[in-house]
């Protein structure tokens, strides 16, 4: 059996999702790594496990149904283990594992026999190539990489992945367009940061894109985007839709998504370019800052 994911919408046949189980306490505020899940624990609005627990098995049952093979990771006491997509993805028939964040590091462990039933081996990329695999969004000649790399890198746990990702899948895929682009940042405020790639711009169907026009620091990367689809092939949603990660659905193949149902404007729009749209709510799961593409890590897709 190989990996095998060469675009975001092709037919979904295996794929990791994510288990809220045995997290641990309440963490504190320094234990927390993103400005989505802060401003829940201040605010008394911190998700529950058990419901976390409810939701993730919900989205696991709606792809069952659609026929996918869901794998779970290998339970961790006191570890998180909900968003999968950060600890490796799948480009072409390579698995690359993620240098993500040192506190995070454990996670990876709870992945490592689903991947051994895989014939090729991980790719290890150097200590100083940095990326998550919510930064990372395929198709078949693309591969566009969300990055940050201003002076206060090292400084802001919301940027996790750098130039030298750019320059690392340059070299590995010389016949791919790696398209860079650069993300806005903030450790505390929600509306002004954009975690990854996936939480401002998302490929669905064939030819559409769904866009947060502000998450992208250069304006010629926004201009460049808009061109590629076309402004009749792309959704653009606001900060609000931004925040509530609006981008952060899943498609199951070309013509079928999972969205939130609170998605009122999105769920619409998909419809009524004939997308059935599958609602599974992960509400509680989003309070940690992530949805449904965030706690989904795609093994095989069909390219047909």
């Amino acid at each position: 059996m190989n990996f095998s994911v060469t675009d975001e919408t092709s037919k979904l046949k295996s794929v990791i999702i994510g288990i809220a189980k045995d997290l641990g306490p309440i963490p504190n505020i320094e234990d927390l790594y993103d400005p989505i899940s802060i401003y829940n624990l201040k605010n008394g609005t911190y998700p529950i496990e058990n419901d976390m627990v409810i939701e993730l098995n919900n989205f696991s049952n709606t792809l069952k149904k659609n026929g996918v093979n869901v794998f779970r990771p290998e339970n961790i006491k006191d570890c998180n283990q909900i968003f999968v997509r950060d600890v490796g993805f799948v480009i072409d028939n390579f698995f690359f594992k993620s240098n993500i964040l040192p506190k995070r590091t454990n996670e990876f462990e709870g992945i490592k026999k689903i991947l051994k039933k895989f014939d090729k081996e991980i790719v290890i990329m150097p200590e100083d190539v940095h990326v998550e695999g919510g930064d990372v969004i395929a198709d078949s000649k693309n591969v566009f990489l969300g990055y940050y790399n201003e002076k206060n890198y090292s400084s802001l746990y919301t940027a996790r992945t750098n130039r030298n990702a750019v320059d690392f899948f340059k070299n590995f895929f010389p016949k791919k367009n790696i398209i860079p682009l650069h993300l806005k940042k903030s450790n505390l405020n929600v509306n002004k940061n954009i975690l990854h790639l996936d939480c401002c711009f998302q490929l669905v169907g064939k030819k559409y894109a769904i866009l947060y026009p502000d998450g992208f620091s250069k304006k010629e990367d926004l201009k460049f985007l808009k061109s590629l689809f076309g402004a009749q092939n792309i959704f653009l949603i606001n900060n609000k839709e931004m925040s509530k990660m609006n981008n952060n659905i899943l498609s199951i193949d070309s013509k079928t998504i999972i969205s939130q149902p609170s998605f009122k404007r999105l769920n619409n729009w998909l419809k009524s370019k004939g997308f059935l749209v599958e609602l599974v709510s992960l509400n509680e799961v989003s309070k940690q800052g992530g949805l449904f593409r965030c706690s989904s890590l795609p093994l095989i897709r069909n390219s047909l």
